[in-house]
């Protein structure tokens, strides 16, 4: 039997969008049970600053775009040696507006990141993924999806929701084709936590309350939630899972019509 089911210790890891919210949660709690991580963001300071702080490399990379791409993969080939355990499909956009004003940029913006990017950054590290994988140890890719892919969002973010129920769908597409590669890819749909997104609806107590009352647990996700379940899908206790979306909401999706 395994000594320790949660085991991470010498994987290989890349986070994206990993110097705040959700990612960088993600990234501290890897690191700190023994993984090797590597971060991305978009923003250049925003990465020097997280490496500055978590002590790993961050690599300043849009993951909607070739370069940006093509970044992370020469990351990973200096950092890893070409190999890597897990990803972490964190970086995401969102937009919202009123149903009949909706823009046209709003659908262009949160689908190439949240979508075409996560997609095509998965393809591209394929290689290291296989390198990796082994049948004892597989490789993994964990998406980031979100409650609002499982269920109609409370806000007017239409693109966003659609393009986390996309999220949910390629991650079982991806599963089922990588499975005999050894790869596992599964998802996690976070509820309500802190973060940049939700920062203008938990601005107020009113605004907290709100978002409170609608959560069967009646709180907000924290950092151990979102590390326990992304810990468990890249270790040994998550070997038997692919094609998985695990909501990790609260009890929004599964206690509520």
């Amino acid at each position: 039997m395994t000594k320790d089911l949660f085991d991470v210790g010498g994987r290989t890891v890349v986070v994206t969008g990993g110097t705040r919210g959700i990612g960088a949660m993600a990234a501290e709690g890897l690191l700190h049970a023994g993984a090797r991580v590597l971060v991305t963001s978009r923003k250049a300071d925003a990465c020097r600053a997280a490496g500055d702080r978590l002590g790993c490399p961050a690599v300043p990379a849009d993951v909607s775009t070739a370069d940006g791409v093509t970044a992370v993969v020469d990351a990973v080939d200096a950092e890893f040696g070409g190999s890597l355990d897990v990803l972490v499909n964190n970086a995401g956009v969102t937009w919202g507006a009123p149903l009949d004003t909706f823009p046209r940029k709003g659908w262009d913006r949160v689908l190439s990141t949240n979508v075409v990017g996560l997609f095509e950054l998965t393809t591209a590290l394929l290689p290291a993924l296989r390198r990796a994988a082994s049948a004892e140890h597989p490789a993994r890719v964990v998406n980031i999806g979100s409650v609002d892919g499982l269920r109609v969002p409370v806000f007017e973010n239409y693109s966003y929701s659609a393009s986390k129920a996309a999220v949910h769908m390629m991650t079982r597409h991806l599963a089922a084709v990588l499975a005999q590669d050894g790869v596992l890819v599964n998802a996690v749909a976070p509820g309500a936590f802190p973060s940049d997104m939700t920062a203008a609806a938990l601005a107020s107590d009113s605004g907290r309350a709100l978002i409170e009352k609608a959560i069967p647990l009646r709180r907000l996700g924290s950092a151990d939630d979102i590390i326990g379940a992304i810990r468990y899908l890249a270790s040994p206790a998550g070997s038997y899972l692919t094609g998985v979306v695990l909501p990790v909401d609260g009890g929004i999706a599964g206690c509520t019509a």
